[in-house]
């Protein structure tokens, strides 16, 4: 008889399982030195988007230009060692520039012609959308099934994409001139929008000296896509205890005004509330978190910590809210101050 019992078999899974959590965690650092190299400060935004990265999420990245967004995301895909594409977004790109589109060949031997589809800059493990909202909504759209299904439809064939696949969208302010709002169907596939600020005075000291010196070094190559989409797995077999998923859950339905129960304030500042996508992606990104920080479990303060980056292009401010000043990010925090932190206590 064989020796790998069930016990065994069991002993053996779990002891797997912490050594992918293990390098999960040493990768994150790892990533972090690497991308240190070439990227000054903006430690928050890198968490925030291996966070992503990991729990097999899109990000939008919302700053003003020169932030070195576009110089960040380019990085990582080095470091990562994926298949990098970036799409210029302007007024007159068309979907076909970014999906493929049918081209008309002629068969050297027969000399009869077909239709051959010439994949566009989509087919990439990860692709820059840069600066995403100065096109128009109909070009914008076109990433929607490629976000959802990673798939993309030409004609009546459907054709896989690379996996992985991460979409991290750049996004100039809205009150910029020349930016179209992106539509909410879109917004929601995005698991985290990631607010890109100025750097400090001693961070952007350095960026003047490393950008008007000797050219920046190269980044070592510390993972490939294979090895990206095992720490995927790894993510999504973190337990989470009842609490958490409890927690998480009233965060979400806490910020829709129209919820019986919902706080007078929620009621007076917000439009429209989180839908269930948040909820879900507020439990996944909590994982990726913990994992990163070296636990097996998940926290409320994982929770929370993700929080922002989940809800902030989820709640849409009315009118007095805009009136009085209120920031989305001042009604995610109050939201958070109202939910119990017993276990499996709820507020709705």
């Amino acid at each position: 008889m064989s020796a790998f019992t069930p016990d065994a078999a069991a002993a053996a899974s779990s002891d797997a399982d912490l050594d992918a959590a293990r390098f999960l965690g040493q990768t994150y650092h790892q990533l972090q030195a690497e991308l240190a190299k070439v990227i000054v400060g903006q430690e928050r935004v890198i968490e925030e988007l291996l966070i992503a990265i990991f729990a097999r999420g899109h990000s939008l990245m919302q700053g003003v230009p020169g932030l070195a967004k576009t110089l960040l995301v380019s990085t990582l895909a080095q470091a990562m060692d994926l298949s990098f594409a970036r799409i210029q977004f302007t007024p007159d790109l068309m979907p076909s520039d970014i999906t493929g589109t049918d081209i008309l060949q002629e068969d050297p031997d027969t000399g009869r012609r077909r239709f051959e589809f010439q994949e566009g800059p989509v087919f990439a493990n990860l692709l820059l959308a840069d600066e995403i909202n100065r096109t128009p909504p109909k070009t914008q759209a076109a990433l929607l099934q490629a976000m959802q299904e990673r798939q993309v439809t030409a004609g009546n064939k459907t054709f896989d994409l690379p996996q992985p696949f991460f979409v991290l969208a750049t996004q100039n302010p809205i009150e910029q001139e020349g930016t179209y709002p992106l539509p909410e169907a879109q917004l929601d596939r995005f698991m985290f929008m990631v607010t890109v600020n100025y750097p400090k005075r001693d961070e952007e000291l350095e960026v003047l000296k490393r950008t008007t010196g000797a050219p920046a070094a190269r980044v070592a190559k510390l993972v490939d896509a294979a090895r990206v989409m095992r720490l995927q797995e790894t993510v999504r077999r973190v337990p989470v205890g009842d609490h958490v998923y409890h927690f998480a859950l009233d965060v979400v339905r806490a910020t829709r005004p129209n919820e019986p129960g919902a706080s007078d304030f929620v009621r007076h500042w917000l439009s429209w509330g989180a839908g269930p996508r948040a909820g879900q992606y507020l439990i996944l990104a909590g994982k990726a978190r913990a994992l990163m920080r070296g636990r097996l479990f998940v926290t409320l303060e994982d929770v929370e910590a993700v929080a922002p980056a989940v809800l902030r292009h989820r709640l849409v401010p009315n009118f007095n809210a805009e009136a009085e000043g209120i920031t989305v990010e001042q009604i995610v925090d109050k939201v958070l101050t109202l939910i119990p932190r017993g276990k499996g206590e709820r507020l709705l």
